[in-house]
């Protein structure tokens, strides 16, 4: 219940997270029927990288501040312009000030028909989430424990649509955690798409989580990988991956273009290294 995501706004991790989100609702909106997004873990919607929590860390100008500064390619372009025209609508002097959480850069994807779902356990956080979105019919907050929501919210109405997993990782049992509750999900909806975000400083517990839903009869899952340095338990974060099952077939490619660059750009020393494997076929 400690952890707070305003210290980490904007990092490493959430440039691989967002691009990611990003091209999931892009994708689901190739089709005219609307989707739901289930966030388990939404922090607060929203971030001030003047506060005092983002200014203690300032992860977030070796993050989202090196892809605003860099000139990117335009197949790259492509791929990242719906995430970065949110971060610069809100932000219309230049100066960046202002940096959205999950559910802040979803909300500005959707669609009228779309619907989000936000779950958040940590009480300030919870009241930050619900006023920030009060009175707004597409977006629902529940103040809930991530694991107990997709329990309680799935299969959604629409029957189509995706889950965002980014706990705290606080917990040293939260790999085992995760993999459980997600498993249980799936087996009430084996059409919905899971992406699963994690810093990539246990491997073992990965690979763990990994063999553990080709066991339980999950299929069609990719593992995305960026390190930005070699990062291991005992060092601080420089890379994340994401894990997704039943992904959009056009994500695999999207990576491939996209990570090569990220790794480039947002490089903090050696060990540097991406990835895109299909670790449980289809």
């Amino acid at each position: 219940m400690n952890y707070r995501h305003a210290y980490h706004a904007g990092n490493i991790g959430d440039v691989l997270k967002h691009i990611v989100l990003t091209r999931l609702i892009v994708y689901f909106q190739r089709k005219d029927k609307p989707f739901r997004v289930l966030d388990t873990h939404a922090g607060i919607g929203q971030y001030d990288l003047n506060s005092k929590e983002t200014q203690k860390t300032g992860e977030w100008k070796q993050g989202i501040g090196k892809v605003l500064a860099a000139d990117a390619p335009a197949s790259v372009e492509t791929l990242i312009a719906p995430w970065l025209d949110v971060v610069r609508d809100l932000n219309p002097s230049g100066d960046l000030t202002i940096y959205p959480g999950s559910p802040g850069l979803t909300r500005q994807l959707l669609r009228k028909t779309d619907r989000l779902s936000l779950t958040e356990l940590h009480p300030a956080d919870f009241k930050t989430l619900s006023a920030h979105f009060e009175g707004d019919f597409q977006v629902k907050t529940i103040h809930l424990d991530g694991w107990m929501a997709m329990g309680s919210f799935l299969p959604p109405k629409e029957k189509r649509g995706f889950v965002l997993v980014d706990p705290a990782y606080e917990a040293t049992d939260e790999f085992d955690r995760m993999t459980q509750a997600v498993s249980k999900a799936y087996r009430k909806w084996a059409s919905g798409t899971y992406a699963l975000w994690y810093p990539m400083k246990d491997a073992k517990a990965i690979n763990r989580m990994h063999e553990a839903f080709e066991a339980s009869g999950i299929s069609d899952v990719l593992a995305i990988e960026l390190n930005v340095g070699k990062s291991g338990p005992d060092t601080r974060m420089l890379g994340s991956g994401m894990t997704l099952i039943n992904p959009p077939f056009t994500l695999a490619d999207e990576m491939r273009v996209l990570l090569p660059w990220l790794c480039d750009i947002l490089r903090q020393g050696p060990g540097t290294s991406w990835q895109v494997k299909q670790v449980i076929a289809e």
